[in-house]
């Protein structure tokens, strides 16, 4: 029996004041949205997205996942209903898009809960020292009594630390029955997911809760909260890099994108970005200051200080990109160096290759791009401008000062520059 995942993302985030959907709105470079089917997906057969209308954008975050799109706001009950026909007949489980950090440990959890067989329903708990205004799970002999709203709940209530997370899960006819059932008798006039606990306990269902730690299941429906989630994430990502033998000198200062791959004994120095799309093998020291975004820094090099590799920059085994070094959709072979106040970009370095400070590709011609490709083993003088397209063959060698715009054969040394006269 197939288990199905339902996330709710049809929320507009008005708090957020952005003209994008808040499920689209990113947490370590990736859409929330993104990060809990990622979660889902790892535990559950079969994900259903529920969008409001005109949300093409989470349609396509979404794909190739099934979306539906609940036409009219009327609660979460409404929403989850709307991707009844998916439910199946095995587990249904619903999530908030705007709960974006939840582990896949932690949804297995539910699941595996519900599977017990002791309890019909299962809520997702957290414990906070300061609940703030989260509705208190009342739990007696190990399940949930009530789950009441803070603006119900006595002073005794109110000192409970569980408090209710917003997943809820149950077998998918359950589901689909509670759902059904739910009415919009409240101040909204909504129909609440939350109804659906008092509704299974109406049968002489039991509920249980499972408890996930808070840095999880932070909510986000304001630009503070997005940034405290992403705080959490990092710190997240942070002591995940650590425990797989990444080194960091200050890592409260180093920021990962969700799908950064760093592999054992890289250094990261103090201040370092990581974007979206970035690899870096082993033995690589990235120095202070850097900025790396969809790239691949092969085994040994050494990146910065101050470097900035762009998208499709790809750094060769023991290469050194150094100081004020801008490198972009370019390959610098192995044991390359180009080590201060450079532009490399739509080019090919060759390896042993050295490219002297101030050397620029002129790649750019105010319409179309145009590449360079440099040999292996050869001498870029300093303040050299290599106007694409442009070659110089292996062991060449190019004067510093040089206007580079032709072709530079092998072997071959390259003069583009004035001769000088003094008067």
């Amino acid at each position: 029996m197939a288990r199905v995942a339902v996330i709710l993302a049809a929320g507009l985030g008005t708090r957020m004041k952005s003209a994008l959907p808040k499920a689209a709105l990113k947490l370590g470079g990736r859409p929330m949205l993104t990060h809990l089917i990622a979660s889902c997906a790892a535990v559950f057969d079969r994900i259903v997205v529920v969008v409001g209308p005109g949300m093409a954008v989470l349609e396509e975050i979404a794909a190739p996942h099934t979306v539906v799109v609940q036409a009219e706001r009327l609660g979460t009950a409404h929403a989850a209903l709307q991707a009844a026909a998916h439910f199946g007949d095995g587990m249904c489980a619903v999530f908030y898009a705007d709960n974006p950090l939840i582990k896949p440990e932690t949804i297995a959890g539910v699941a595996e809960r519900l599977a017990a067989g002791d309890a019909g329903l299962v809520l997702l708990g957290m414990r906070t020292t300061a609940p703030n205004k989260y509705g208190r799970l009342v739990v007696a002999d190990g399940y949930i009594q009530k789950l009441v709203e803070y603006a119900d709940a006595s002073d005794e209530e109110r000192e409970i630390a569980l408090c209710n997370a917003g997943a809820i899960a149950a077998g998918a006819a359950d589901m689909a029955r509670w759902l059904r059932a739910v009415r919009p008798d409240n101040a909204k006039g909504e129909y609440y997911l939350t109804d659906v606990l008092k509704i299974a306990q109406s049968e002489g269902v039991r509920a249980a809760a499972v408890e996930a730690p808070y840095a999880e299941c932070l909510g986000i429906n304001a630009p503070a909260e997005l940034a405290a989630a992403e705080a959490a994430l990092q710190t997240r990502l942070r002591e995940a890099a650590m425990a797989d033998g990444v080194a960091m000198l200050a890592p409260e200062t180093v920021y990962f994108s969700a799908d950064t791959v760093l592999a054992p004994d890289v250094t990261i120095g103090p201040y370092v970005v990581f974007g979206p799309n970035v690899r870096v093998e082993s033995g690589v020291d990235i120095k202070a200051f850097s900025h790396l975004e969809d790239c691949l820094v092969q085994a040994g090099a050494v990146i910065g200080p101050y470097a900035r590799l762009r998208p499709g920059a790809d750094i060769g085994p023991g290469a050194h990109v150094g100081n004020f070094v801008e490198i972009k959709a370019a390959t610098l072979g192995a044991g390359a160096k180009a080590n201060h106040l450079t532009y490399i970009g739509d080019a090919e370095i060759g390896p042993g290759t050295n490219i002297g400070a101030g050397t620029i590709t002129c790649n750019y011609d105010g319409k179309n791009k145009h590449k360079t490709k440099i040999g292996a083993k050869v001498f870029i003088g300093s303040n050299t401008a290599l106007v694409a397209p442009v070659s110089v063959g292996d062991g060449g060698f190019v004067a510093a000062g040089s206007t580079i715009t032709e072709d530079v054969p092998a072997g071959k040394r390259g003069f583009g520059r004035a001769r000088q006269v003094n008067k």
